[in-house]
């Protein structure tokens, strides 16, 4: 099934300050979700972002903070985004089917956010080089878990260049740029 720009959103889960530092491959993880950012934004792309208990974990990071300028932050206090009602009513909104995931951790909040997506009739799509967990085996576990409960797993350039679509195009020559 091809995924098209028209019918998707991101979710960008709890990258924050506190837990940030502690997490598999960190470095990484932000570098990749600002350039998923980056081209959801070329491409149109609504996003979503989730903050896990802000007073005790801390704001999104900064690498990340100046790409979500503009995109509904929502505070939550349960692991599954899909547990707080103003997340659900912001993503009903977008009027989406496709849901692009990145995020922390990914055996907890993102496990639990994708499990109650594909429950509720959406598509996650895992992005699987945007999201991570303290622990290697916990993420690598939770990914085949989410494989098999329903989401796609895809990596950040496979889905820009697959939302872009065509070559030769503006967008096209914007989303080279970014993952050169």
């Amino acid at each position: 099934m091809r995924i098209q720009k028209e019918n998707t959103a991101g979710l960008v889960i709890d990258i924050q300050e506190r837990l940030y530092p502690h997490i598999h491959e960190h470095e990484a993880i932000a570098r990749n979700t600002g350039i998923l950012l980056k081209g959801m934004k070329v491409l149109g792309v609504p996003v979503l972002v989730t903050q896990q208990y802000t007073r005790g974990l801390g704001p999104t990071i900064p690498g990340l903070l100046d790409l979500i300028k503009g995109f509904p932050v929502i505070e939550k206090t349960a692991f599954s985004c899909c547990d707080e009602p103003e997340f659900i009513r912001a993503l009903a909104e977008t009027h989406k089917q496709f849901i692009l995931i990145a995020g922390i951790e990914s055996h907890v909040c993102v496990l639990q956010t994708v499990i109650d997506l594909v429950e509720r009739g959406y598509q996650p799509v895992l992005v699987e080089d945007c999201v991570s967990s303290r622990k290697a085996n916990d993420k690598s576990t939770s990914v085949r878990r989410m494989r098999k409960g329903g989401a796609i797993i895809t990596s950040y350039e496979s889905i820009l260049f697959e939302l872009c679509r065509f070559s030769g195009t503006d967008e096209f020559k914007s989303i080279s740029k970014l993952v050169k």
